[in-house]
């Protein structure tokens, strides 16, 4: 069963066109699904439409979130309510083509388990767009090592065991496949057609991609500090330390020499104190953390493991006996 899910936020113009063009892709596919809309709090008749939509249609399903939460909670919201084997998420403004997804479907049906869409020529603007992107994908791909050209689209195809695995918050839904690569998600690449917006303004804008760089050092830490964070902090936690002490045992052999330190060398103890202490307080903080990491863990019963398959004798028991 596929899952189609689509986030909207004033997105009129485009619903019913979508809606057509995604049904007969789906129909053509001859494989059971189901369309998620979830509307972000539109303040136009977008909600209105896709109210009308399912009152003709049992493969529709509409979700109104109760504010505007951003379009990673409403993706999240979607993976939440799907049912599908395989979900398939895309924009609602036209810029994704349906007729795309039987490619991403060949990746899944291959063995990935993750297909992102790649806007390999894209329409938008060089500067505020198309330059922007370039540097955070490429930063990206070094960041999380998932070699992905395009880490930015919602086009992609997943699933449904993989977003299990995952926990979405912030602005992370463009992070998916790095944050399902902790899991050993295997991941595809499938060049997708990127159509300039019929209509109305884009919502994002240069001001979005300075946020994207945050994100970037977040995925970098989780991917390689979730479950260590002391790795992180102890490392420049015991690195302040060290510089302080040596520092503060010079100045102790200075003293000791007969140097008026105070005087001679003020600023530089002043220095070797608030290494040794930031020191102090980076190693509590990675304790800190690992006290977190554990209680989340262990509270929550997640595990920090994921298995692919489990292959058995048919006739062999759960407990061993045949």
């Amino acid at each position: 069963m596929l899952s189609i899910v689509i986030p909207i936020h004033n997105e009129e113009p485009a619903i019913l066109p979508l809606y057509d063009r995604l049904t007969t892709v789906l129909e053509k596919l001859r494989r059971p699904y189901e369309i998620i809309f979830i509307d972000d709090a539109s303040t136009d008749r977008s909600f209105d439409l896709l109210a009308n939509l399912v009152e003709t249609d049992n493969h529709l399903k509409v979700l109104r979130l109760r504010r505007n939460f951003g379009q990673t909670a409403a993706l999240a919201a979607g993976f939440d309510e799907a049912q599908g084997d395989i979900v398939i998420s895309l924009d609602g403004d036209l810029q994704h083509d349906p007729d795309d997804i039987p490619l991403l479907l060949e990746k899944i049906d291959e063995g990935y388990d993750i297909a992102s869409g790649w806007r390999k020529d894209r329409v938008d603007n060089a500067v505020t767009r198309k330059i922007p992107s370039r540097i955070a994908n490429w930063m990206m791909k070094r960041a999380s090592g998932v070699e992905l050209h395009d880490f930015g689209t919602t086009f992609k195809a997943y699933r449904a065991e993989v977003l299990k695995d995952v926990n979405l918050y912030g602005e992370l839904h463009r992070f998916i496949p790095a944050l399902a690569s902790f899991y050993g998600a295997r991941v595809a690449e499938v060049p997708i057609k990127n159509i300039e917006r019929p209509n109305g303004a884009s919502h994002y804008g240069l001001s979005r991609t300075f946020r994207v760089f945050f994100d970037i050092f977040t995925i970098k830490f989780l991917l390689r500090y979730l479950t260590r964070p002391m790795h992180f902090f102890g490392k420049w936690g015991l690195a302040g330390i060290v510089l302080g002490s040596i520092v503060l045992l010079w100045m102790l052999i200075a003293k000791l020499a007969g140097h008026d330190i105070i005087t001679e060398h003020g600023p530089l103890i002043v220095a070797g104190a608030l290494l040794w202490f930031a020191g102090l307080m980076l190693l509590s903080t990675g304790l800190i953390g690992e006290v977190l990491m554990r209680t989340y863990f262990e509270s929550q019963g997640r595990r920090i493991y994921a298995v692919r398959e489990v292959r058995c004798r048919r006739e062999q028991l759960v407990d061993g006996t045949r």
